[in-house]
């Protein structure tokens, strides 16, 4: 129930840095894309793009910039130790999606040793012109960036950064993330260390419009226009909510299966939903098979609708955090946020709470069991991995899985991969012939529910309490 607010009708001071974003769901061919590189390699990989139709060359730029700092981490760990492993993780949002404009903002995390570094680039895209370009194009020439810098400069120097040593110079490498706020304020972001010490975290200034205003290029007004035209209402001040309870998930088939009888295997697919997710679907139904999907949280708010259609056709969806960083080296505030905001669109879009957590690279830690248990939710791995990461062959990834399945298997797949999608024909072939029936992960266990904080790898063994 509501709780009337004294100052209903107060709106709320917006942080002046703060950008919208557009859901993702909302734009049309939107696909994404996945690069990963994961368990037997000397780093862990992760980096997932949009592709939007009919938005070429942004769609080019975009790629070649999660190749290009693919490559870049690759060389620089390439002479690693094995711990702790290092991280590359990016993933993006979109300021704004329109026919006038389109922004993407790739968000950048790396892990060496102990710390995480975070850096952001913003790529736009000018519907008229048909062109791409980096955010310093929002600008109309190098004056306009050196009078820009120094607006920059002074604001930051006012809060007491960019000073000792820092140096805030008009190097268009120095404002690679720009966008506007819902006023139409040029927002300046900078990565992690450049403009202050590393442990300030985010540094961003807002530039009013109308000074902004004479330093915009032709498309950089269009895009400004295009951010303001997309905004939100003001927010008014929040309500005080009663948290609703959703039913916990389950399969829409489960019970019709006992394994305790049956030679079950639980077929597990991570990352997506992904462009090849529907045609694996069509192929589950039409062989009357059903698996479980631990899905990314961002690639899940871009496919509502595959989720429903998960549900809906008895499979089950799990939670796999909001962007796949290793929870293991996170706090238990980021741990709690990374699953706890993917519950929350998870629930929202099926109706229905997810009891399971595959935590990316099966990297589990006290932490991490720590607040699975408080989210109510079980930890799951694998205990036949069919590595289609590493090996894009669907004859390679197939034979895996098959010679690897025994009663209450869990095999792990990904669906972002077409060989794996393309491999998955011959599985349910192989193993249906040897007498098997997929079943979803709960099942496996049959009346014994699974626990909330256990971590579990198979069906046919106990649940490890402490991994």
């Amino acid at each position: 129930m509501a709780t009337a607010s004294p100052e209903g009708d107060r709106t709320v001071p917006a942080e002046p840095t703060k950008i919208d974003f557009v859901d993702p769901s909302r734009v049309d061919g939107l696909v994404t894309k996945t690069l990963s590189e994961g368990d037997a390699g000397r780093r862990y990989v992760h980096i997932t793009y949009p592709q939007i139709e009919g938005a070429g060359p942004l769609n080019e730029k975009v790629r070649e910039e999660a190749r290009r700092q693919m490559r870049a981490f690759r060389e620089s760990t390439a002479k690693h130790g094995p711990a702790p492993r290092p991280e590359l993780n990016v993933d993006w949002q979109l300021p704004v999606a329109s026919d006038a404009a389109i922004a993407v903002r790739l968000r950048t995390g790396e892990f060496f040793a102990a710390n995480w570094g975070n850096a952001n680039r913003t790529f736009w895209y000018d519907g008229r012109t048909k062109q791409a370009f980096p955010s310093a194009g929002l600008l109309s020439g190098g004056e306009a960036l050196r009078i820009l810098a120094e607006k920059v400069k002074q604001r930051l120097s006012a809060r007491g950064l960019g000073e000792d040593g820092y140096e805030v110079g008009a190097d268009p490498e120095l404002f690679d993330s720009m966008a506007f706020n819902r006023d139409g304020d040029l927002v300046v972001e900078f990565d992690d260390c450049q403009v202050g010490a590393c442990s300030l975290g985010r540094v961003a200034e807002a530039v009013p419009a109308a000074e902004a205003e004479p330093l915009l290029s032709e498309a950089g007004r269009r895009a400004r226009e295009a951010a303001r035209e997309a905004a939100p209402e003001p927010p008014r001040t929040t309500p005080e909510m009663t948290p609703t309870h959703s039913p916990e998930a389950t399969s829409s088939l489960a019970g019709t299966v006992d394994c305790a009888t049956a030679k079950c295997v639980a077929l597990t697919f991570d990352d997506g939903p992904g462009p090849h997710t529907g045609r694996l679907l069509d192929m589950l139904r039409d062989a009357g098979a059903r698996a479980t999907f631990f899905t990314v949280g961002i690639n899940a708010a871009a496919r509502p609708d595959l989720l429903r259609r998960m549900s809906g056709e008895g499979h089950l969806v799990g939670n796999h955090s909001w962007a796949h960083r290793d929870l293991s080296k996170l706090s238990s505030s980021k741990i709690t946020d990374a699953l706890g905001r993917t519950q929350d669109a998870l629930t929202a879009t099926l109706g229905e709470r997810p009891t399971l957590v595959r935590p990316p690279y099966g990297a589990v830690s006290k932490d991490v069991r720590t607040v699975a248990k408080e989210l109510g939710v079980a930890l799951v791995n694998w205990d036949v991995d069919t590595r289609d990461w590493k090996d894009r062959k669907a004859g390679v990834v197939a034979e895996r899985a098959v010679k690897g399945a025994h009663p209450g298997a869990i095999v792990l797949m990904h669906d972002i991969h077409r060989t794996t999608v393309d491999a998955v024909p011959d599985i349910l072939k192989k193993l249906r012939g040897k007498g098997y029936t997929f079943v979803t992960v709960p099942e496996l266990y049959g009346t014994a529910s699974m626990q909330a904080g256990r971590l579990y790898l198979s069906g046919a063994a106990q649940s490890e309490a402490n991994p």
